[in-house]
């Protein structure tokens, strides 16, 4: 969904409320390899327009469908989240450069404010780093294969921190010799 900027100054004394359902499945996996399916977004918000700057708020819902960090089997994670965004156009920026923080702002390239665009970037930004299956969220148990496995971070440092109390320090592997062949010859 579109709307000009032009069309968009009408609603200067009252937001503009919207509710749309966008269908962007192939815009997002084309830009997100990962994406195996991705629902309907239910998108709820409103428009704020003042001579400075357009306020963008909403709300999303939907459920994204990604496969497991762990097994690589189909996951269907639930999304909600809101966004908040201030565009402005050129002109305005210019008026206002010194008061704001550049990556607060995103500035119109058109004369038009795209939702669909907007809801696509922060839905990729929504996609968490870890997707596992329910029955991995309850299991200890990781992958593993011929001479390899997977460990958690808890295991990996007490591992580690074992191996550095038996590691002698290579400066004083000499000295640990001759007390050795000492005690031998007592």
């Amino acid at each position: 969904m579109k709307w000009s900027l032009l069309e968009l100054r009408k609603f200067q004394e009252e937001p503009l409320v919207f509710q749309e359902t966008l269908d962007l499945e192939s815009e997002l996996i084309s830009r997100e390899k990962e994406i195996i399916a991705i629902r309907p977004v239910q998108v709820n918000g409103l428009i704020t327009v003042s001579p400075k700057e357009y306020l963008l708020h909403y709300a999303v819902d939907t459920v994204i469908t990604l496969p497991s960090t762990r097994s690589l089997e189909p996951v269907e994670v639930p999304m909600k989240f809101t966004v908040d965004e201030v565009f402005m156009t050129a002109e305005q920026y210019q008026q206002q450069k010194d008061l704001l923080k550049e990556e607060e702002i995103l500035l119109l390239e058109t004369q038009t404010l795209d939702l669909s665009e907007s809801v696509a970037d922060n839905i990729l930004l929504e996609i968490p780093l870890q997707v596992l299956t329910e029955e991995e969220k309850q299991s200890e148990r990781y992958p593993s294969g011929n001479e390899w496995t997977v460990i958690s971070e808890d295991q990996y440092l007490e591992m580690k921190e074992s191996q550095d109390k038996n590691q002698v320090d290579p400066r004083l592997a000499k000295l640990s010799s001759l007390f050795k062949e000492q005690e031998d010859n007592a």
